[in-house]
């Protein structure tokens, strides 16, 4: 079959696949008017289900869909709910639905119906899955331009075996994945455009590995256990909003920043918003060279080395983060500075901040430089970051939820 006939085909499937938009009932338009009046600032929504009002609120993001009955007949709109640098990552947003129906893997020549033959196309395509899967990649996942990986509605694993690389690439979503156990790669070549292969020497075996790429979005995902990182950003990739993840089992958490002396990376602006790390985690919760992050929202369970650290005079605003201490008396400190070239003090002058960070257990942050304002977002980008005692709840469902198809999730 030709591509055009494979995505005809996969368009008319698409139609049976969805349900019409259904209107809310006005009933539970009242309810959910009543909480939402009644909302502290720290909040944006409560679910409203059967007619209750579940008190639990939701962070920004989740309350920009998850009250939707009918996000499954409206996936792609979900883009519409990035906050932070990743704001404006279209994903496939502008492209039709593609589905994954076979879970095997061939790196060189993919069949049409798997994962690897959806992200490699040369069309936006917002990409799901028929069913659960667990898919063993042979090689590592080169994700193309303007795809959306969307989870919801099944759970799907990517796990024992290499995972999924962004290169020279824009506006990608990965959303409810779970990817564990990542596997280095083997040399040789691998598909990344319809009608090219690019040679590998063997991928290191990280969760997401994000290269010279922009617009990109990691939201409700599960990353635990793999080779090398669990999620890398280097070689002047930027605007990446990485969201509502949980992270556990796992030395080199989360990188931003190739190496020091890559002053490429001064472009790095990555949010790191409403995400659950831990437990038996180490480091790295990020670590940073060079550029610019924002860490809000987010929960900390005990690390064993540290939570955040940096090197190459990056710029760091921890704002309303919870952290949780372990009882190690020499592991209190959330931050780390790696010194490197025997600059020694003058780490004094990176700007790092805590801002309404909440410390439990004995946890500290060791601020240093001019105290940061307010990031550096277009009036699209910015988000109101709530009080750290709310963390706990809004960051409760990190990691991949599961959403049943015309119930809000």
């Amino acid at each position: 079959m030709s591509y055009l006939g494979s995505l005809l085909l996969v368009s008319c499937i698409v139609i049976s696949f969805h349900t019409l938009k259904a209107q809310n009932s006005t009933s539970s338009k009242q309810l959910l008017q009543t909480a939402q009046s009644k909302i502290p600032d720290h909040s944006s929504a409560y679910i409203v289900h059967r007619g209750r009002i579940n008190r639990k609120p939701l962070n920004i993001i989740d309350s920009c869909w998850r009250l939707k009955r009918h996000w499954s007949s409206n996936r792609q709109s979900l883009a519409d709910c990035v906050v932070g640098f990743g704001h404006g990552s279209l994903g496939g947003r502008q492209g039709v639905i593609y589905i994954v129906t076979d879970q095997s893997d061939d790196p060189i020549d993919p069949k049409p119906g798997t994962l690897r033959f959806g992200v490699t196309r040369d069309v936006p395509l917002w990409i799901i899955f028929t069913r659960d899967m667990v898919i063993n990649l042979k090689n590592e996942l080169m994700i193309n331009s303007y795809k959306t990986i969307d989870g919801r509605g099944v759970h799907v694993e990517l796990a024992y075996g290499p995972c999924i690389t962004i290169e020279d690439a824009k506006h990608v979503i990965i959303h409810g994945i779970n990817i564990h156990d990542c596997k280095r790669g083997r040399p040789g070549y691998v598909k990344n455009a319809p009608n090219h292969h690019s040679y590998r020497r063997g991928c290191d075996g990280d969760g997401i590995k994000i290269t010279n790429s922009s617009n990109v979005w990691i939201d409700h995902c599960y990353l635990s256990n793999s080779a090398d990182g669990l999620i890398d950003a280097i070689h002047a990739s930027k605007d990446i909003t990485i969201s509502n993840c949980r992270f556990t089992n796992h030395v080199k958490v989360m990188l931003l920043g190739h190496r020091d002396g890559y002053i490429a990376d001064k472009v790095l602006r990555v949010t790191v918003a409403f995400n659950h790390f831990g437990p038996g985690l180490t480091e790295r919760m990020p670590r940073l060279r060079y550029g610019y992050v924002h860490v809000a929202n987010n929960y900390y369970e005990p690390w064993l080395l540290y939570a955040i650290g940096g090197s190459s005079n990056p710029t760091i605003l921890s704002e309303a983060n919870y952290f949780v201490a372990s009882n190690d008396s020499t592991h209190k400190q959330v931050t780390k500075r790696e010194l490197i070239n025997g600059l020694g003090e003058a780490w004094q002058t990176w700007r790092w901040t805590s801002r309404r960070d909440a410390f439990r257990n004995g946890a500290y942050f060791i601020a240093s430089g001019r105290r940061n304002g307010a990031p550096p977002y277009n009036r699209f980008q910015r988000f109101n970051v709530s009080d750290a005692s709310h963390v706990p709840i809004l960051t409760s469902d990190a990691g991949p939820l599961r959403c049943v198809i015309n119930r809000r999730c």
